[in-house]
């Protein structure tokens, strides 16, 4: 079965019960967990593990037989650097590359969908990617 991404907003949503988002997310990975299998990189485990205290915690909150860990390809990295600079170059001030121009380039440079809640940096910088968000 091909892989989804699933973005950290969406993984947070239904581990933190959000009283707006929780609805939209968990039904949207039930619903394509039937077609794919959902899948994290160490981006999006990292930015989860915030909410955590222990590894353990975290482990069994996001379990390997539901979510598959992705590595990030080196070919990402070099998107999520040129994607960084046209950022830098349009007057965006973070000095750091953002966490999502690395989870945006895994996606597009691996070809896969990517559930989001937050669409309109990826549409910015990644146009073909495919995104499932809210309308």
């Amino acid at each position: 079965m091909a892989h989804i991404l699933v973005d950290s907003n969406v993984l947070l949503d239904i581990l933190t019960q959000d009283e707006q988002w929780s609805g939209w997310s968990a039904e949207t990975l039930e619903r394509y967990a039937d077609s794919y299998t959902l899948a994290i990189n160490p981006i999006i485990y990292s930015e989860v593990s915030i909410r955590f205290e222990r590894i353990e915690e975290l482990e069994a909150a996001l379990p390997r037989e539901l979510v598959d860990r992705l590595p990030i390809p080196w070919e990402a990295a070099f998107l999520a650097g040129k994607c960084f600079l046209r950022y830098r170059r349009a007057g965006g001030p973070r000095l750091n590359p953002l966490p999502d121009f690395f989870i945006g380039a895994h996606a597009a440079v691996a070809g896969l969908p990517l559930i989001t809640r937050n669409a309109a940096r990826y549409q910015a910088y990644f146009p073909t990617l495919q995104l499932i968000a809210p309308e």
